[in-house]
């Protein structure tokens, strides 16, 4: 049986600032280990395994990741699949239905494994022999979720209450209720008690039985989110629902708009090692603390350290930690965060205090990823500024003029193709170039590996939106 897993891939990364950010939240982000959550996550459903077989996966993301979804799938070599683009953030019901209502228009008995894209789950084997296992579910027409075997009195998740106790063999179970997230008390009596699971936010229906949940209870969904699929629009290969009618589609999650009213419930109970990193206390303790409860990156040093999480995410910064314990330190180029590890659920509150005082730190990363490849600024003064920029290959830039500033690139790696008004020139490494303020210019990497320039921009005004756009050119040759 051939199954379509959808990637729900939004989410504003506040918990795991300043590495995951608005801009760049940690499903983009290499957490644990060399892959980012969002490639491991699509590589565990782009396996065949038993019986199952896995179509290329359907993406629901946003404008601003649409790039960095495709690029990401493209350099772990998986299919990309459809990308849905969402016009803006309506939680997750709307987000469903609407791969729902993409899939039936080829498939309508088509099955869907819907999952967060930024969840750890270090053995795909199992977690595959779950998926599998909750077929026989889903051939009888019941909705599937999955839940995590607790092992510890959690109350940062919610719970599903099972109609009978795990019997070790995987095999779905009736679900009696949902659980909201519980304070300590009631997490240790469910912990206790046995038949409840955490819930793990994975489904596994058929395209028809979500769609006849929605029509029993949240019909008012459907309406505003067929209308937005069946008016989308093809744009560069991404999938743009159309926005008026996303717009009137209520807020909502899936768990409150049907899986909690649903009767036809199933839960597959998995018992392998799951976490959605939902803070830096997760992060430290699936990263695999030594003998004193350390963990280390690379360019991080801990002496005489206790139980604590030293990471630095910037090039020649190096973090040393000496006599620490209980404590989360992540450097990176722009923000520096300390707190203590019982505390990491409040680093939500540093954000918002950011975003109070108009931090930018708050949401953008210092490095900006687009469509040809990304940037950074590596040093800014009252009447100039110096970016590393690097260009995927056979990625351009627009075509494009400034009003207020000059520049002059350095290739440093690479050949660049450049075009100034009327002149197309090949530069090459430790050779530059300068465009006046004025001229219509673009930048191309015509090579197989990616180009890196320093930009020096000189001028009155060195804003972003300073910039006239003559022609956009996304697709790499």
């Amino acid at each position: 049986m051939k199954i379509t897993p959808c990637l729900l891939c939004g989410g504003s990364g506040t918990r795991l600032w300043p590495l995951s950010r608005k801009s760049y939240p940690k499903q983009f982000a290499s957490l644990i280990g060399e892959e980012s959550l969002f490639q491991a996550s699509a590589r565990r459903v782009s396996q065949a395994a038993g019986g199952l077989s896995f179509a290329p996966p359907l993406t629901i993301t946003n404008n601003d990741f649409r790039f960095i979804v495709a690029e990401q799938l493209t350099e772990a070599g998986i299919d990309p699949g459809p990308i849905l683009i969402e016009p803006e953030g309506r939680n997750t019901a709307p987000a469903v239905l609407a791969a729902a209502l993409y899939l039936a228009q080829h498939d309508p008995e088509a099955v869907m494994l819907v999952a967060p894209s930024d969840h750890l789950i270090p053995d795909a084997a199992a977690f595959l022999a779950s998926v599998e296992a909750g077929l026989s579910a889903v051939a009888r027409g019941d909705l599937v979720t999955f839940g995590i075997a607790p092992t510890r009195p959690e109350t940062g998740y919610g719970y599903l209450h099972l109609g009978a106790q795990p019997d070790g063999s995987g095999q779905p179970i009736a679900l009696r209720n949902f659980v909201e997230k519980p304070d300590l008390a009631n997490a240790e009596r469910m912990l206790s008690a046995g038949d409840y699971l955490w819930n793990a936010g994975i489904f596994l229906f058929r395209v028809a039985d979500i769609l006849a949940a929605f029509e029993a209870h949240a019909p008012e969904l459907l309406d505003p989110v067929r209308q937005s699929v069946t008016q989308a629009r093809s744009d560069l290969g991404f999938v743009r629902l159309e926005p008026e009618a996303w717009g009137m589609a209520r807020d909502i999650s899936i768990d409150y708009a049907v899986m909690e009213k649903a009767q036809n419930l199933s839960v597959v109970p998995f018992s392998g090692e799951w976490s959605d990193l939902g803070g830096w206390d997760a992060v430290w303790r699936e990263s695999g603390p030594d003998a004193r409860g350390v963990v280390c990156s690379d360019h991080a040093t801990a002496i005489d350290c206790a139980d604590s999480l030293l990471r630095s995410e910037a090039e020649g910064v190096e973090l040393v930690g000496i006599g620490l314990e209980n404590i989360i330190a992540v450097a990176m180029q722009d923000a520096v965060l300390v707190a203590a590890k019982d505390r990491a659920q409040d680093v939500k509150e540093a954000v918002a205090a950011l975003k109070a005082r108009g931090a930018k730190q708050a949401t953008q990363l210092p490095r900006d990823y687009r469509p040809w490849g990304w940037f950074e600024s590596l040093a800014t003064g009252a009447r100039f500024q110096v970016k590393r920029i690097v260009v995927h290959p056979g990625a351009a830039l627009s075509l494009q003029s400034h009003f207020h500033r000059s520049e002059h690139w350095i290739v440093v790696e690479g050949t660049a193709e450049v075009t100034i008004d009327e002149t197309t020139r090949l530069i090459s490494e430790n050779q530059s170039v300068y465009i006046p303020l004025g001229a219509v210019h673009r930048l191309r990497n015509p090579g197989k590996v990616p180009m890196v320039l320093i930009e020096v921009q000189t001028g009155t005004y060195l804003g972003e939106d300073d910039i006239i756009r003559y022609e956009d050119v996304y697709a790499r040759s």
